[in-house]
Parts: structure tokens; C-alpha cells; sequence
């Protein structure tokens, strides 16, 4: 359901920067880490990149690899943290840590993956850091965690009432206990 969720925010909110593509999948995918372990925001990232490829993508495998990367930085790291406590402060200090750690693991995948599908040096691409890369994917990461807290607790409060998320599962604990 999530996956079907985080696929379909690619045509609701999508927006194209030069090659690059911001979204808010990733926001989906990281609400479904933190219900259900990082392990859950792995393989909800490979499903929607997987998707994204065979579907609505203009660049092929490199950009399968990068949504990958991204998504599965974002969710997993947010995961980590909250699952040993879950309260308010672990979800902002792990969704600001995602942020960070999605924005690094950008950094270097587009230092080794831009040059092969841009067809340029590494030199062309560490120009881009600073000006359109860095800002792009930071940006992105707080857009997304921002999403993440506004929507986590009425996604989860609707999963429960539907009987979609059983209430007492530890793994995804009640909607009123989690976040806020």
C-alpha cells in the first residue's frame, strides 16, 4: 500500500530540476520505515525505484541506482533511530539526521555515477556540487522530512482504522503512541 502511495506521488508532486527530479515519494517511504523498521524502508525504496525504472523514467538504470540510494538513505536512517525510542525527539533528531546522511550518500553517488550518464569528467560534476547538487538534494531531505511529520500520525491513524496496520503488531505500534 505504501509503495502504491510513495509510486503515485510521482505524478502528484513532481517537479524537474535540469536532470534531477524532486519529489515527495520519499516521505512516503520513510513513514513506512519508521512504522515498520528499516529493513521495511529498504525494500520499499528497491520496489518504488524499481517501478519509477520500468515506468516514468528518462534515465534509465542510473537513475534507478540514485532514487535507490536516496530513498533508502532517507527512510533507513530516521528508522534506526526511532525504533529504540519512539517519541517525538527521535523522529525529529533521526529525520534530520536522514536529511543529512541522504545528502552526503547523493554527494558521492553523483561523484561516481553522474560522470557515466552525463558523459562528463569528475571535475564537470564536483562543479555542480556547490551550485545545483548540494542544494538540490538538501532540499529535497527537509521538504521530505518536513512531509514525514506531517503526515506520519494521520496515515498511521487511518491504517489502524481501516484494519490495514494491526494495533498491538510491535513492530508498528498505535498511531497514538508514535510521534506526537
Amino acid at each position: 500500500l505504501l509503495c502504491a502511495l510513495a509510486y503515485i506521488c510521482e505524478f502528484v508532486f513532481r517537479i524537474k530540476v535540469s536532470f534531477l527530479t524532486f519529489d515527495a515519494k520519499d516521505a512516503i517511504i520513510a513513514i513506512g520505515a519508521l512504522a515498520f523498521g528499516p529493513v521495511s524502508g529498504v525494500a520499499m525504496s528497491l520496489v518504488v525505484a524499481l517501478l519509477e525504472l520500468v515506468t516514468v523514467s528518462e534515465t534509465g538504470f542510473y537513475g534507478f541506482i540514485m532514487n535507490f540510494l536516496s530513498s533508502a538513505a532517507f527512510s533507513v536512517i530516521p528508522a534506526l533511530f526511532y525504533r529504540r525510542n519512539k517519541s517525538l525527539v527521535t523522529a525529529l533528531l533521526g529525520l534530520a539526521a536522514g536529511s543529512l546522511g541522504m545528502t552526503a550518500v547523493m554527494m558521492a553517488a553523483n561523484l561516481l555515477i553522474t560522470p557515466y550518464y552525463m558523459g562528463v569528467s569528475v571535475e564537470a560534476v564536483v562543479k555542480l556540487l556547490p551550485t545545483l547538487l548540494l542544494p538540490f538534494n538538501l532540499t529535497k531531505a527537509v521538504f521530505n522530512a518536513g512531509l514525514t511529520l506531517l503526515l506520519y500520525k494521520p496515515l498511521m491513524s487511518a491504517m489502524t482504522l481501516s484494519h490495514i496496520l494491526p494495533k498491538n503488531e510491535k513492530s508498528a505500534p498505535h498511531p497514538r503512541t508514535m510521534i506526537y
